[in-house]
Order: C-alpha cells, then sequence, then structure tokens
C-alpha cells in the first residue's frame, strides 16, 4: 500500500487501521497519527480545545503529504511539456477531437 516515490513509510499496519476503524479514505501514511486522536477525540468528547497537539501533528503530516504530491505532479506537468507525445497523456483524447 505503500505510495511510490513517498519519503513517508507507511507505520501503521492494515490491522491496527481495521481495529481502529479508519476509514478508507484515510489509510495513509499519517494514519499512524489518526489513530491516536481519533482514541483521543472520543475520551474527550470532541471538545475542539482538547487534543490539540494530536490534531496539529496529524494536520502538519497531512499537509506535507499534500505538498509533496503537487510537487511531483508539478515535475510529471515539465517532463511531459519537455518530451511532449513521448510519453502518456494524462487526458486521452476522444475518438471526436
Amino acid at each position: 500500500m505503500d505510495v511510490q516515490e513517498s519519503s513517508k513509510p507507511m507505520i501503521a499496519t492494515q490491522q491496527e487501521m481495521v481495529e481502529s476503524k479508519v476509514p478508507l479514505a484515510y489509510r495513509d501514511q499519517c494514519a499512524h497519527l489518526l489513530i491516536p486522536l481519533n482514541k483521543c477525540r472520543q475520551s474527550e468528547f470532541y471538545l475542539p480545545w482538547k487534543c490539540e497537539d494530536e490534531r496539529h501533528t496529524y494536520e502538519k503530516c497531512e499537509y506535507e503529504l499534500v505538498m509533496e504530491r503537487m510537487l511531483q505532479m508539478q515535475k510529471l506537468k515539465q517532463s511531459n511539456k519537455q518530451g511532449q507525445g513521448s510519453s502518456i497523456p494524462l487526458i486521452p483524447k476522444t475518438a471526436n477531437a
């Protein structure tokens, strides 16, 4: 389940995420931070001023993943501009185009 060229390793195992009932959409390289955050939220009745450290750590991890994906996309677009037509296009042309 590792993402190619990601600097962050997958720390939480599939079994840990299933036991903690982490939704599929949130099972990424930051899931190991989401598990204790959700436990804290449940124990503190989702009060917004509780679990601030855990939330900040999780959100920072997610932000870093997004920035990493943006950088990868930017590099992909630059390589497509340099080698026009030599690689597979991101959006295929339709038969009528």
